[in-house]
């Protein structure tokens, strides 16, 4: 099949990208850069560099006739949506729009869209968290990607597209940058391995810091493979149901360094969870996914790869 993935210069999707070439597909990439890299693309792919926003992507998409598109593209920061929630829609909203209205033009099989569990559940009052809860999002962010799924069951319904919805936990992995609104595993690794203290934000009566299921990168590639064929018009938490809260996850990157330095403590950020954690079941149902990386092996990957990147 010939898949067209946005956002694939970044952290996930690059990795995405790696997996779907591996399996034999042929792969097209469009990314603007923004906060992806040209040392991610694999060479093997074919590249567009363009905003997803850009009215010339249909140019691209009557070229290539993608049978599917993988759409991994966004603005992934929280803060940053709340202080600039116009910027927010119009990557995270406008980009998914103009991303369909070509689906539909060309005949577009399928859409796999990249919505968040980390952030669109809020302060679920079920815990762990499952698809069928009602979202209540703290977060521009998390309302653009409740909304992204709402745009998805509006052209099925109306276009006959299909689509798969996954639900991200918090993923981490190589490739995932420690700077910007990076992935505070990354951020922990490489500020130890140079020798300086990171800092563990968390709420005043909650000194260990917030809740989170972290996911490593490749169980997530995994996630991406199965929806090709699997999960139509349906919607998949993908995450460990495992919950680590920061100083846990801060202690263990400190074990496998053999280090032991107390963090410099700081407030939670604006749109931080207290606590986030999501049920798994209907992916193993369905799509026959189950995560296979502990925390630890992941840790270890990353540690590896900032290794050998400095």
């Amino acid at each position: 099949m010939k898949i067209l993935i946005t956002g694939a210069a970044g952290f996930i999707a690059s990795h995405v990208a790696d997996a779907f070439i591996k399996a034999g597909h042929e792969v097209v990439i469009v990314d603007n850069f923004r906060t992806g890299y040209p040392h991610n693309l694999n060479p093997q792919a074919k590249f567009y560099e363009l905003d997803i926003c850009d009215p010339r992507l249909e140019d691209v998409f009557a070229i290539e006739q993608p049978d599917i598109v993988d759409h991994h593209a966004a603005q992934i920061s929280v803060p940053l949506s709340v202080e600039d929630p116009l910027t927010d829609a119009e990557i995270n909203v406008k980009g998914l729009i103009n991303i369909l209205q070509c689906c539909v033009q060309h005949k577009v099989k399928k859409v796999i869209y990249i919505s968040s569990g980390g952030a669109m559940y809020g302060e679920a009052t079920e815990y762990p968290t499952s698809e069928t809860y009602s979202p209540k999002p703290l977060s521009v962010y998390a309302i653009n990607k409740m909304v992204g799924e709402d745009y998805l069951y509006f052209y099925h319904h109306t276009y006959g597209l299909d689509y798969t919805v996954l639900r991200y936990a918090n993923v981490y992995g190589p490739r995932q940058v420690s700077h910007g609104e990076a992935g505070v595993v990354s951020i922990f690794v490489e500020k130890l391995l140079a020798g300086e203290t990171p800092t563990l934000n968390a709420y005043p009566d909650e000194p260990d810091g917030m809740i989170r299921d972290y996911v490593f990168v490749k169980d997530v590639v995994s996630a991406n493979l199965l929806a090709l064929q699997k999960g139509s018009t349906e919607a998949f938490n993908i995450g460990t149901c495992i919950e680590t809260s920061t100083r846990t996850l801060y202690l263990e990157i400190c074990k496998q360094l053999h280090l032991q330095i107390e963090p410099k403590h700081a407030d939670a950020r604006k749109g931080d969870l207290h606590r986030s954690l999501l049920r798994i079941d209907k992916a193993r149902g369905i799509l026959g996914w189950k995560p296979q990386y502990s925390l630890s092996e992941g840790i270890s990957e990353v540690i590896e790869y900032f290794k050998h990147r400095s």
